[in-house]
């Protein structure tokens, strides 16, 4: 994709559409439907209320209308756009809609749509009245008045993960893997790509065309994706720029029928980040982040990201560079965050807290979008925390990096505990399910999909209360990485611990090093768990219990497979979740690319291990000892080993390398408790 030669013919087509806007009208424009993407809404139906949510599903549904028009569209939040008959205030203030990004919604903005160009127009439903399956009518009302018909039938195939890769010495990214679910009947192939993407950021709204990309690198190779499956295609470009775009794929069924797939989402730089939550505790007049003993805690712990933003003390020293933690807050002002300089140290803007709970008013929907509005032509990706399953769906494509937070053990949730009929009739108060992480990941993903997502994973923390009569305030050990792989096994691309600043870490010691080797986990997987998708789900029963979680990400150089191990038990006297090793047997699917792989092995923080296994066609039976979760990689071709075991060893010389360890020197522990005397 030549995004120079691109950007050079915009340039052209803007100074003509300037020269000739005075002449447009919507009678010389024509308006056409150019895709449609509907997204149905899911609830979870292991997830339990002391209220029940509310049963209708409505859909998140993409409008891609184009000009094609001989002159520029001018388009104002006075632009008439009926649906139905209706504004879209109508259908949000009667609690049909929970949120819209039409015209109406953009006070004193105006776009001249140029000839060709493309935008996008956003609803999200409350009900089934306009969810999957509805048809409805869009009416352009003008001297010449046009009629859209919208059939939000539900989509067979569909955009199931669009991920933008670079080098790290580059916040521009300059490939593009692109995941597809193909629930038809038949083998599709995608053919081509392109991006329509804007002259300039503050034109992000007006999109228009790069070339088409046939240069597909795809996974199956012959390009088929089978019935019932997912499959992909990687394709590089020149850097790109960080703005909202729009992709449009084209794909070829097995009858013969030519589509597109569409989505539109923010252009970021995907990298796996782990963050700390609010890592700036008080020490007096300064703060944790000025403190060299806690910032190497945290390094060591491979955390490179934090809730905080310009520190003094920290930021504006070379303790930033030496430690460096990404920003993730509010981000203003946006000359200073916005920059060269300042872009590749920044994770998310993320300042709405939880909207859905709002300090007991949940923020409306409509003005979270509002609050976001600001940032639109910024280059800073926005992120959103959901708290409740039972209603985040009328927040789905808010944020460009949505993510939630849900804490299994000794934590407030949304959800009541004590309905969770689990352990043969025994109902906590101080647990829930372990595995309805893994519930909830899914189920956010897909409202949001194709775009990434992230999880707060419960870590050590100071303030949580007893609940239940529970002593430790903390997850165990083994509770902490139950919970972290739930998500990770669903396809999250970044996760954060709540919450490690300084006072949780000198409460909870024995929680430093469990959290350690899941990040060290975390780094050796990121490179799968950023090209690939969730390609395989089983919650496996035997005996009329509860046994085994199985889930599989697959991407273009291998798959991750991981076994969670679901017979863990309350201990009702200690009140934790009591695991133990437990034989097992493991069978998976794999993608047809993979149905001949070069190698397969056990991945844990201590390194690469040789398992048992089988392949018979393109299943795979693996034999091991799983303590908590098992993590197992089936690798394309026989070098993907040695790449890890080399990382392995890099990793554990970062580690070294701050010659601090407060996890198990005594001394070191000490240095960190003496910050706060």
């Amino acid at each position: 994709m030549n995004i120079q030669k691109y950007h050079f013919l915009q340039i052209c087509v803007t100074v003509y559409a300037v020269c000739i806007s005075q002449l447009a009208t919507m009678g010389d424009t024509q308006l056409e439907l150019a895709g449609l993407t509907v997204t149905p809404h899911i609830q979870s139906s292991f997830m339990r209320y002391r209220r029940a949510p509310d049963p209708p599903l409505g859909a998140r549904v993409e409008l891609f209308l184009q000009n094609k028009g001989q002159a520029p569209l001018t388009v104002g939040h006075d632009f008439k756009a009926l649906f139905d008959g209706q504004h879209a205030e109508k259908w949000l203030t009667s609690g049909s809609w929970a949120w819209h990004d039409t015209p109406s919604a953009r006070t004193n903005q105006t776009i001249s749509l140029a000839p060709e160009a493309l935008m996008v127009w956003s609803f999200n439903s409350r009900d089934a009245s306009w969810g999957s399956g509805t048809h409805h009518q869009l009416l352009l009302s003008s001297a010449d008045p046009s009629v859209i018909d919208l059939h939000l039938d539900e989509s067979t195939t569909w955009l199931s993960s669009v991920t933008f890769m670079g080098q790290e010495d580059s916040v521009q990214p300059n490939r593009i893997i692109a995941h597809i679910a193909n629930e038809s009947e038949w083998i599709v192939t995608p053919r081509a790509c392109r991006l329509w993407l804007p002259v300039r950021n503050s034109d992000y709204r007006v999109l228009q065309p790069l070339d088409w990309q046939t240069n597909l690198v795809s996974f199956p190779s012959d390009g088929g994706i089978p019935s019932g499956e997912k499959g992909g295609f990687m394709v590089e470009s020149d850097p790109l720029p960080l703005t909202y775009c729009a992709i449009e794929v084209e794909i070829l069924s097995q009858k013969g029928a030519v589509c597109s797939l569409w989505a539109h989402l923010r252009i970021k730089r995907e990298v796996f980040d782990i963050g700390g939550g609010w890592v700036a505790d008080r020490l007096g007049d300064k703060n944790s982040l000025q403190a060299e003993p806690f910032l190497k805690t945290l390094r060591r712990m491979h955390v490179n990201s934090g809730m905080h933003q310009d520190v003094p003390g920290y930021t504006d020293t070379h303790l930033f560079d030496q430690y460096p933690l990404k920003f993730m807050n509010r981000l203003e002002p946006f000359e200073h965050y916005d920059s060269d300089l300042i872009l590749p140290r920044i994770h998310a803007v993320e300042f709405q807290g939880e909207p859905q709970y709002g300090g007991g008013r949940p923020v409306p929907p409509q003005e979270v979008f509002s609050k976001f509005l600001p940032y639109g032509p910024t280059r800073m990706p926005t992120s959103v925390t959901h708290s409740e399953e039972r209603i985040w769906r009328y927040y789905a494509g808010l944020s460009d990096y949505p993510h939630y937070d849900a804490y299994r053990v000794c934590a407030p949730s949304p959800d009541a505990w004590n309905l969770y009929d689990r352990w043969g009739g025994e109902r906590l108060r101080w647990g829930a399910p372990l595995e309805t992480i893994s519930d909830m990941t899914r189920n956010l993903r897909e409202l949001n999909r194709p775009r990434p997502i992230a999880y707060w994973s419960q870590g050590a923390h100071y303030d949580w209360g007893r609940y239940g009569g529970r002593q430790r305030t903390s997850p165990t050990p083994n509770e902490l990485r139950s919970q972290a792989y739930h998500a990770l096994s669903q396809r999250v691309t970044s996760l954060y611990w709540f919450n490690l600043g300084l006072r949780s870490l000198l409460n909870f010691r024995d929680l430093i090093e469990p959290i350690t080797r899941v990040n060290r986990e975390i780094r050796l997987m990121e490179e799968l768990l950023l090209t690939g998708d969730v390609f395989e789900y089983r919650r496996k029963i035997e005996n009329e219990r509860l046994s085994w979680d199985l889930a599989s990400v697959a991407g273009p150089k291998g798959s991750l497979l991981f076994a969670h191990d679901l017979t863990y038990v309350p201990d009702l006297k200690e009140k934790v979740f009591k695991f133990k090793p437990r034989n097992g047997v493991f069978d998976f699917k794999l993608p047809t690319w993979l149905s001949r792989p070069g190698d397969i092995f056990r991945l844990d923080a201590d390194g690469l291990h040789d398992v048992f296994y089988s392949v018979d066609g393109r299943q795979i039976s693996i034999r091991d000892q799983v303590l908590v979760a098992g993590i197992y990689v089936v690798a394309h071709t026989n070098d993907l080993r040695a790449h890890l075991e080399k990382l392995h060893s890099q990793l554990l010389a970062f580690e070294q390398s701050f010659d601090f360890d407060p996890a198990n020197a005594d001394s070191d522990f000490e240095a960190l408790e003496q910050l706060y005397q």
